[in-house]
């Protein structure tokens, strides 16, 4: 009887997924018209830019009869507000630093400008579905500039002496490339492009299992099917560095399979390799940046929430999520000078991550819920980051510099190098650092040269722990003395020290520099330890369970979480937690309605050009 009892559970699951993926939903959609329309001429007066990305909150900028309230204005609470606002909602979102955008805001000091998280972006090209999502949430007029073919490079030894790995655009191109840098590894090359296709067949579940039902989630977890149903659950308990491992005993070649997780955050040893097949299979398609720089892309979301009567407010650190007298979220308390400003709505969503939405901001009664705990217990806070803002006099062609990233490791064992770093001493760590992102951000804009003509910007990323620079972290900001500042120092020099060997004519014409540790992350973007990319993207947090508990509803009604900690960290996975919470509160799969316009548009679009 066994067999056939558990046909019937796999049928009948399957049944119910069917009709909660092809049956959109009651609510009113933001994908019932396309709403692009050609692009206008950048923006570039500062005064323009400034009132539409530096508003400073005060109690009469608030819109009245607000429909909801968003916590944060990264792309995750930029992208929920919108897609809030394309069904008439009155947002308000609240940005604690002055400038909005979050990771995707940039600022300028000395005459550059400079990105802070917003270094490159895959699945762009044109058709996407990703890219179809952000020209509704922009009305079309965020444009995408793609890098060269040659996107990415991996430097395993010294820069002069070592070897240079190219990593090439295009599902074919990707592996043909490999395979003709490592002669011989057919074989293993082969079973690596099928393993990250079949992950990538499989991320629909990441959504599934958010959106469906919660006793429905919970029963395709105990059921036993959902590694029968999807790779990306059979992968997701394996480590990175376990199945390149497997592959191949050329170490080169497992370091080059292994190279991009920077772009998560965690170790090959500790990383889920579904999660790391998610990223490959993000960028095989190429690589692509915002024109106009990453600004453009906060600047134009904005403008879609203004457009619907809300607001985007920046200078407005929230204190508190306010609860009403049977435990709901009401509103919002915002400190303003030495007052707090009470603001309420019927609904209220946090971009602020998991770890400060209910450590922080909501009050004890409501973080000792058992849901809550729970969903704690699942997550961890991700590793710090270091980075190295270069400004730079001359030209991207006087200069050398490429639109290519490079990702520089100085051998071929990367978790090795990598644990033995974050495992010594600040002082230690500082003169033996392994990883260098180094990414030229002014060389990918094409319309940098018309901005900034003879300037040129180099952005240079690491990892580093928080313990590191803990205790300054109570000291204001500029103003951590010398000890925390030669530290710093300390580890900028050595990291330039590293870069003047790829782009040696850059040494004397450095203009402005420098360093943000894992406070000045804490700092600008409130990460709680100063880290990129959210809680951590452990083997842990990829497992269907910890992915089915943490949903955009949260224990507190009419509280909802969006970004980097409901779905995935970067820009694209912000997004898809944006996605998921509009479409908790719509009452209706987003996705579905975005396929839907999409096949329509290219149907209308198809019928124009016959």
């Amino acid at each position: 009887m066994w067999p056939y009892a558990l046909l019937f559970l796999a049928l009948l699951l399957l049944l119910l997924l069917g009709l909660f993926l092809w049956g959109a939903g009651s609510g009113p959609s933001p994908f019932a018209a396309d709403t692009r329309r050609p692009p206008a001429p950048l923006v570039t007066d500062k005064a323009a830019r400034r009132t539409v990305l530096k508003p400073v909150f005060s109690a009469d900028k608030v819109p009245e009869g607000l429909d909801a309230i968003v916590v944060g204005s990264g792309i995750g609470g930029l992208a929920a507000a919108a897609l809030l606002a394309k069904v008439g909602k009155r947002v308000l979102v609240l940005e604690q630093h002055g400038k909005l955008g979050g990771c995707c805001h940039t600022f300028s000091e000395k005459g550059f400008e400079f990105d802070t998280g917003i270094h490159y972006v895959g699945q762009m090209e044109e058709g996407s579905t990703v890219r179809f999502l952000v020209e509704q949430l922009t009305e079309g007029q965020l444009e995408w500039a793609p890098l060269p073919a040659l996107y990415d490079a991996v430097v395993l030894g010294e820069p002069s002496g070592g070897r240079t790995y190219r990593i090439y655009a295009g599902k074919e191109e990707y592996f043909k490339g490999l395979k003709e840098q490592f002669p011989g590894e057919a074989a293993a090359i082969d079973e690596f492009q099928r393993l990250v296709k079949s992950v990538s067949r499989g991320t629909v579940l990441l959504g599934v299992l958010k959106m469906v039902p919660w006793m429905l989630a919970a029963l395709l977890c105990r059921s036993g099917l959902l590694p029968w149903l999807s790779p990306f659950c059979q992968l997701a308990s394996r480590s990175v560095r376990d199945v390149v491992d497997g592959l191949t005993a050329n170490r080169e070649l497992r370091a080059v399979f292994s190279y991009i997780f920077p772009t998560y955050g965690v170790l090959p040893s500790k990383a889920s390799f579904s999660m790391h097949s998610i990223l490959v299979n993000h960028f095989l398609n190429g690589a692509w940046y915002p024109k106009g720089g990453a600004g453009e892309i906060a600047f134009h979301t904005i403008a879609v929430i203004r457009k619907a009567g809300g607001n985007v407010l920046g200078k407005a650190p929230v204190q508190r999520i306010l609860l009403d007298s049977q435990g709901k979220a009401c509103g919002v308390s915002v400190k303003k000078g030495q007052d707090l400003v009470n603001i309420f709505a019927p609904v209220i969503i946090s971009d602020a991550g998991i770890f400060n939405t209910y450590e922080r901001l909501l009050p004890a009664e409501a973080q000792a819920l058992p849901e809550i705990q729970s969903q704690l217990r699942m997550v961890t806070h991700g590793e710090g980051g270091f980075t190295v803002f270069v400004g730079l006099n001359g030209s991207r062609d006087e200069l050398g510099l490429e639109p290519t990233n490079y990702y520089m490791y100085p051998g071929n064992d990367l978790d090795e190098i990598m644990n033995r770093y974050l495992a010594s001493s600040r002082e230690e760590a500082a003169k033996n650092i392994p990883l260098l992102f180094v990414t030229c951000p002014s060389a990918k804009d094409p319309t940098w040269e018309m901005r900034h003509p003879g300037k040129s910007t180099l952005a240079i990323v690491t990892f580093a722990k928080y313990e590191w620079f803990e205790e300054w972290k109570d000291k204001q900001v500029n103003k951590r003395g010398d000890d925390y500042e030669d530290l710093k120092k300390t580890f900028v020099d050595a990291i330039m020290q590293t870069v003047f060997k790829l782009y040696p004519r850059v040494e004397d014409r450095i203009e402005y520099i420098a360093g943000g540790t894992p406070l000045t992350n804490q700092h600008y973007i409130a990460s709680p330890k100063g880290e990129f990319y959210g809680s951590e993207h452990s083997i842990a947090r990829l497992q269907a369970e910890a992915i089915a508990a943490i949903r955009a509803q949260t224990a507190v009604p009419n509280l909802y979480l969006t970004g980097q900690d409901l779905c995935l960290g970067g820009f694209v996975g912000a997004l898809q937690g944006a996605l998921i919470c509009a479409s908790a509160i719509l009452k209706r799969n987003l996705y579905v309605d975005l396929a839907r316009l999409k096949k329509r548009t290219q149907a209308t679009n198809s019928k124009k050009e016959d």
